[in-house]
């Protein structure tokens, strides 16, 4: 249940860029506060809740692994961010990471 938990709290981990970016303009600044405010505040309770049988380091570096290649899907998606081969390669080497932190946990 603990992996469960930190791929949740990844996944929330990913709302609070989200919610920044969305705060830049006028018409999206209250709700894009909301939205970070409440990312965080999931993505470090779910964080909690796994690192009580998951050992800190790993946690920490599958969360924020997580969270770093989920925001840069999000703005190569929705905000017209580049998507470079070497942006790709980069990312696909942090996925392997969180991959290989679980088989060799």
């Amino acid at each position: 249940m603990s992996w469960f938990y930190l791929i949740i709290a990844g996944i929330f981990e990913i709302g609070w860029p989200l919610g920044l970016k969305l705060s830049q303009t006028m018409a999206t600044k209250l709700p894009g506060i909301i939205i970070a405010a409440v990312a965080m505040s999931f993505s470090g309770l779910f964080l909690w809740l796994a690192q009580k049988s998951i050992p800190i380091g790993t946690a920490y570096a599958v969360w924020t692994g997580i969270g770093a290649t989920g925001t840069l899907l999000v703005g190569i998606l929705f905000f017209g961010d580049s998507a470079s081969i070497g942006r790709m390669l980069s990312a696909s080497l942090i996925i392997i990471g969180i991959i290989g932190l679980k088989l060799f946990n």
